[in-house]
């Protein structure tokens, strides 16, 4: 019996290993399945318990109850691996988005957005670093709701990612308030605390050995961070860290680009003003050099700049140009004058309004302003161009007084010749040399204007130079002789215009009409006496010759011309009664010899009063309704007698 049971045990183990071997090699295959399909842990029990159901002896239990463990094994290592692949995919994904970006906030918003879903944490977020503070400062966060905490900033070494930024590297904790590790600051934790943040994983922003921020993932709950995840948001720093580098030196080279295509827009620009300036530079200059005006002075700066131009004198007056800049516009003369008096106090243009004026002038004396209206913006390039031309024009109209002043004195010198010497040898020839041809009739005016003798002296050698004539300043009296037959409305047209130009009365007395060198001093005389009577009579500002003057005339005149007077006074009656046979004359003297009474006038005529009437009536129409005015009506009287005395 002894010797049996050994053999019998041998047998029994022998046949035993068979049956194991059998029975392992379908529970291995049970659970390759459950690894195959992905099952969960709790169904790896499954093949375990089924065992004990089924009695299976202690050691092959054992067996199972390892290969289970063996099994669980080989799942969480493919669980990790799995998971090691969707984030190795997960970063490739990221560094491709990333990659794609090129705005600096829209690559730092998804860095942060990204590492929020990768670790699956309630808030993210990114501080990077003030070069200039020596500090960090919160740029991007994802999931946060505290305004206070999105406004933090990070002292180097205080808190966990002062701490991150200043060893560069990765800190964790799984509860901030009770890990004694880090430098707690209560700015820093009230902040926290404002947002609810317990657990906190930082990681450093790295560009080679220069940190440039902190990369945080956050729980609002206690969480432990495990390696695996410090490894994976340490990978997504790295490659934020390139895709931060790579936005900002895009950015910086995109401005630069910008800076550089603005640089050479201004130089472009810069460029071209300098070649219009060079341009209207050249042209003026040519002018200058040809003999050109001021409206050809006009006529490039419109070509060059645009717009319409106006040239104004010393006084303000258009003198080139299109005069309408000054009436288009909102402005008055007024302000006009004024932008022209502080461009001559500035030395520069001055804009006013839509318009751009320069004015330019000698001493304490105005010159010449110019006013541009373009519609648009002037650069200071255009408005060096006006300024330039105001400056040529100013010379242009130097050179033009100065001439004018020369020629005025060689005018002056021989009308004063001709009026105290008129004997003189070569005083014709002389007047031809300046074109003036003295066997065609002339007028001698002589203006009394009562002050501004230098501009009275000008206008008048302006007149003068225009009109072929002669002009003098003789004492507090301007003469001039002009061509013409008609004293009295040349005498007007002067008393008019220098009026104007000084800004106060001038009175105009004319003789004349002249020819030869006898006769101009007599009929200077003779527009002298005729200025006085003007003053005299109360007719400041006005202009007349002897006829003009009526019976004062007649004594003022030089040649005591009877018939002008007559004809001028009661030519039309005379007239009149030549033509149809009447007595008007003879009525007209009856009715003044009468009084003005009609009964005694009709009585004296041997008329009947109607009749009378009706004739007064005529004289009338032909002398005009106000021949009964004590001026008039004695000027008549006069004219009666010396038609009587005359036969």
């Amino acid at each position: 019996m002894r010797n049996e049971r050994p053999s019998s045990t041998r047998e029994g183990a022998g046949q035993e290993r068979p049956h194991r071997d059998a029975l392992a090699s379908p529970t291995t295959q049970v659970f390759l399945e459950l690894l195959a399909r992905e099952a969960s842990a709790v169904e790896f029990e499954g093949p375990v318990l089924a065992a004990r159901s089924d009695g299976i002896d202690a050691e092959a239990l054992a067996e199972l109850e390892e290969a289970k463990l063996a099994a669980l094994k080989v799942r969480a290592l493919l669980r990790r691996r799995a998971k090691r692949e969707a984030e190795l995919s997960a970063l490739f994904d990221t560094a491709g988005d990333l990659a794609g970006l090129r705005d600096l906030d829209a690559v730092l918003e998804a860095i942060v957005h990204r590492a929020r879903q990768l670790l699956g944490t309630d808030a993210a977020y990114m501080t990077l670093h003030d070069p200039e503070r020596g500090d960090t400062w919160m740029r991007v966060t994802d999931g946060s709701v505290s305004a206070k905490f999105r406004a933090l900033r990070l002292a180097m070494g205080a808190g966990l990612g002062g701490l991150v930024a200043q060893t560069a590297t990765p800190y964790s904790t799984a509860d901030y308030f009770a890990d004694e590790r880090f430098r707690h600051k209560s700015d820093i934790d009230d902040a926290v605390l404002e947002e609810g943040l317990v657990a906190i994983l930082g990681v450093p922003l790295k560009l080679g050995a220069r940190v440039i921020g902190v990369l945080f993932a956050a729980n609002r709950s206690v969480r432990p961070f495990t390696q695996d995840e410090v490894v994976l948001l340490g990978s997504l720093a790295a490659h934020a860290a390139v895709a931060i580098d790579n936005a900002r030196l895009l950015q910086e080279t995109r401005h630069a680009l910008e800076e550089l295509s603005e640089a050479n827009r201004q130089v472009s620009a810069h460029s071209q003003a300098v070649e219009r300036a060079a341009l209207a530079h050249d042209r003026m200059t040519g002018l200058v050099l040809r003999g050109g005006g001021v409206e050809d002075v006009a006529a490039v700066v419109t070509e060059v700049l645009g717009g319409s131009l106006a040239v104004l004198d010393d006084a303000g007056r258009p003198i080139a140009g299109d005069a309408r800049v000054l009436e288009d516009g909102a402005l008055g003369k007024d302000a006009i004058a004024d932008a022209a008096r502080s461009s001559r106090a500035l030395g520069r243009g001055v804009r006013q309004g839509d318009l751009l004026v320069a004015s330019v002038d000698v001493g304490a004396e105005p010159l010449c302003t110019l006013v541009l209206r373009n519609g648009g913006q002037v650069s200071d390039a255009d408005q060096r161009i006006l300024e330039r031309a105001a400056l040529v024009t100013a010379l242009l109209l130097l050179f033009r007084r100065t001439v004018a002043e020369a020629e005025g004195r060689v005018r002056g010198e021989l009308l004063d010749d001709l009026i105290s010497r008129p004997a003189l040898d070569g005083l014709a020839d002389r007047a031809r040399r300046v074109g003036v041809n003295l066997d065609h009739d002339h007028v001698v005016v002589v203006v009394r204007h009562g002050g501004g003798r230098e501009r009275a002296a000008f206008w008048a050698s302006s007149q003068a130079a225009m009109h072929h004539g002669l002009a003098a300043q003789r004492g507090d009296e301007v003469v001039l002789m002009l061509p013409g037959d008609r004293p009295g409305p040349l005498a007007k047209r002067v008393a008019t215009e220098l009026s104007a130009s000084l800004g106060h009365p001038a009175t105009a007395g004319a003789g004349g009409p002249v020819r030869g060198t006898a006769e101009v001093a007599a009929a200077h005389r003779e527009a002298q006496r005729c200025a006085d009577a003007l003053v005299a009579l109360g007719r400041a500002g006005e202009g007349a010759g002897a006829r003009e003057l009526g019976f004062v005339g007649l004594l003022v005149g030089e040649g005591r011309d009877i018939g002008a007077f007559l004809a001028s006074v009661l030519g039309p009656v005379i007239d009149y009664d030549a033509r149809r046979g009447t007595a008007l004359v003879q009525t007209l003297t009856a009715y003044f010899g009468m009084g003005g009474s009609l009964s005694r006038t009709s009585e004296a005529l041997h008329i009947h009063v109607n009749t009378v009437t009706q004739r007064l009536d005529r004289i009338g129409q032909l002398l005009g309704d106000d021949w009964q005015s004590p001026d008039r009506a004695l000027e008549v009287q006069l004219a009666l007698r010396l038609h009587r005395l005359s036969g």
